[in-house]
C-alpha cells in the first residue's frame, strides 16, 4: 500500500496560505496518489519517464549506435532562438517588448548543461523572464538538488521572473521557488506595467499529469481587449487557450521529441496534442503558440537532431 508523504506542518501552513486550501491538497493529494506511475493516469495512458528500468536500455542501444557521446556533447549545446508575435492590440509601450522563455530545465540532470545554460542566458537581452515548467529531473522524491540547481540559474536572470509547475515539479516547490525570485502563477494572473501601459500575463497548474489546470481562472482578471499572454506547460489545451482569447500561448513540455530522425524529425512528442503545435511557433485562430524544445533533458541527457534551445519572444504592434 501506498503510503502518504509527510509535509512539514509549516509547509503545509505556507501552501495553503499561498494557493488555498483546496488547491493545495488537490495537487498534493494528486502527487502522493499517482507518484512514479508508469501506466495511467493524466492525459497519456504510458509515462516513459517514470519507467527506470528502460532508461538504461536506451542509453545502451544509443551507445551500440555511437550516438550516446554525440547526443551528450549536443545537451551543452543551446541555441538561442528569436521569435516575433505580432499583436495588433498591444500597448504602443510595450513595442519591441522581449521575453526570455527557458522551459524543461530538469537542472538537476546533468549539471554541465546547468552551466551551458546559465553561460547562455548572460548574452540575453530581454525585458522579462517566463519559465514554462519541469525544474526537476524526476517526477517524485527529493527536491532539494533541483532547487539548488534554480537558485543558480536564478542568479543570472535578470528583472522579474514568472512560472509555472510541470509534471515533474512539486507542489511542495513553490515556497522555495517563489524564496528565490520566481514568482508563480498557478492559474493566476500579474498585470505587467510599462510607460502606463498593461500587459496580461497568466499562468495555469499542470495540465498533462496533474490535471489541476483552470484557464477560466487564469483569464478572469483581463479586461476586454487587453493584450494578453498564458503560460502552460503543456501546449495540449492550446484550443481552449484559443477560445480563451489569449494572444500569445508559450509551452514546452514535448522537448521537441530530444531524440529525433535526420531534419529533426520527432521520433516521439510524449503530448496528445498534434505535431503541428508540437515545437516552434504555430498559430491557433487568431492566437500565436510557441513550444520550446526546452534547455534540458529528460530520460537520458542526450540530445540528437535536436539541440535544446533558450527563445527571446519580441512583441511587435506590426510586421513591419
Amino acid at each position: 500500500m501506498k503510503t502518504a508523504t509527510a509535509i512539514p506542518p509549516e509547509l503545509m501552513y505556507r501552501l495553503e496560505q499561498r494557493l488555498g486550501r483546496t488547491h493545495a491538497r488537490q495537487r498534493l493529494g494528486v502527487e502522493q496518489d499517482h507518484t512514479a506511475q508508469v501506466f495511467g493516469f493524466g492525459r497519456n495512458f504510458f509515462h516513459l519517464e517514470n519507467w527506470y528500468s528502460i532508461h538504461g536500455l536506451i542509453r545502451g542501444c544509443l551507445r551500440l549506435a555511437g550516438l550516446y557521446q554525440r547526443g551528450k556533447r549536443n545537451t551543452c549545446r543551446l541555441d538561442m532562438r528569436h521569435h516575433t508575435v505580432v499583436i495588433p492590440h498591444l500597448p504602443e509601450a510595450f513595442e519591441g517588448f522581449r521575453i526570455l522563455h527557458l522551459s524543461d530545465l530538469h537542472v538537476d540532470m546533468y549539471a554541465p548543461a546547468l552551466q551551458a545554460l546559465i553561460h547562455r542566458v548572460q548574452d540575453a537581452r530581454y525585458d522579462l523572464c517566463v519559465l514554462t515548467g519541469d525544474y526537476r529531473a524526476r517526477t517524485f522524491g527529493t527536491t532539494e538538488s533541483a532547487l539548488a540547481g534554480m537558485r543558480q540559474l536564478r542568479e543570472h536572470l535578470q528583472g522579474e521572473v514568472y512560472g509555472v509547475l510541470g509534471n515533474h515539479d512539486s507542489v511542495t516547490m513553490v515556497p522555495a521557488l517563489e524564496d528565490m525570485g520566481i514568482r508563480l502563477l498557478l492559474n493566476e494572473s500579474v498585470h505587467i506595467q510599462r510607460g502606463g501601459s498593461q500587459l496580461y500575463l497568466a499562468g495555469i497548474d499542470d495540465a498533462h499529469y496533474f490535471r489541476v489546470d483552470n484557464i477560466e481562472k487564469a483569464a478572469s482578471q483581463r479586461e476586454e481587449g487587453q493584450a494578453s499572454i498564458l503560460l502552460s506547460h503543456t501546449p495540449a489545451v492550446f484550443k481552449q487557450a484559443a477560445h480563451a482569447g489569449f494572444d500569445l500561448f508559450l509551452a514546452g513540455h514535448t522537448h521537441g521529441g530530444q531524440i529525433c530522425l535526420p531534419g529533426g524529425i520527432p521520433v516521439t512528442l510524449d503530448s496528445d496534442c498534434p505535431r503541428r503545435v508540437g515545437k516552434g511557433s504555430w498559430r491557433h485562430h487568431q492566437m500565436t503558440g510557441y513550444t520550446s524544445v526546452g534547455a534540458g533533458t529528460s530520460v537520458v541527457h542526450v540530445r540528437l537532431n535536436c539541440n535544446p534551445e533558450i527563445t527571446i519572444h519580441e512583441l511587435r504592434r506590426t510586421s513591419h
